[in-house]
């Protein structure tokens, strides 16, 4: 019933990540269809991915199990979608919830300077320009510390339980940890 539209980014491993979990658990209802949306090739601006995501941006999920089809793009929408979907991975207790919710979006605003900033002028830019790849790699560092900070008192992101959260940031910052980007 889901049809996932997506890539191996850091946006699409968090979500590939959230539906293989709830596999994981044995929740058939997360079994969905991936479909490759080369954005290389400019796959992400047809009609018939621009019906899933107006914004052309993946990933992208329509679920076929609602009375019409419901489409959710935005990767943190489409976590916290499945989460509440499936009650899993998201706290239900208030003060926890918005702990989690917190960090999720603290990943959404924040990984623009680790993939767009740094990302692009270290590795993707047509030629090196030292100001802004100083100007992001302090940023990202900043970053790192940050998330460093909170895991020396926490064992996940948001607190005791693995959460949303830890999906959204390792997509992009455990990677980058494990010398898996740029």
């Amino acid at each position: 019933p889901l049809q996932l539209y997506s890539l191996a980014t850091p946006n699409g491993v968090k979500v590939t990540v959230m539906l293989e979990e709830l596999l994981a658990l044995g929740i058939s209802e997360a079994e969905y269809d991936a479909w490759l949306v080369n954005i290389m090739e400019g796959d992400q601006f047809s009609s018939g991915f621009v019906g899933a995501n107006p914004n052309s941006k993946i990933p992208a999920l329509v679920d076929h199990s609602t009375p019409t089809p419901t489409r959710v793009f935005e990767s943190a929408a489409i976590v916290m979608y499945l989460a509440e979907k499936h009650g899993q991975f998201l706290p239900t207790d208030l003060s926890a919830r918005a702990e989690c919710l917190s960090w999720v979006f603290w990943q959404m605003g924040s990984a623009p300077y680790l993939g767009g900033g740094f990302g692009h002028f270290y590795a993707y830019a047509p030629y090196k320009m030292e100001y802004p790849i100083n100007r992001f790699a302090m940023e990202t560092k900043r970053q790192l510390d940050v998330l460093d900070q909170r895991l020396d008192h926490v064992p996940f992101i948001a607190g005791s339980e693995y959460s949303i959260a830890d999906m959204a940031i390792w997509a992009w910052y455990g990677q980058l940890v494990l010398g898996r980007q740029y």
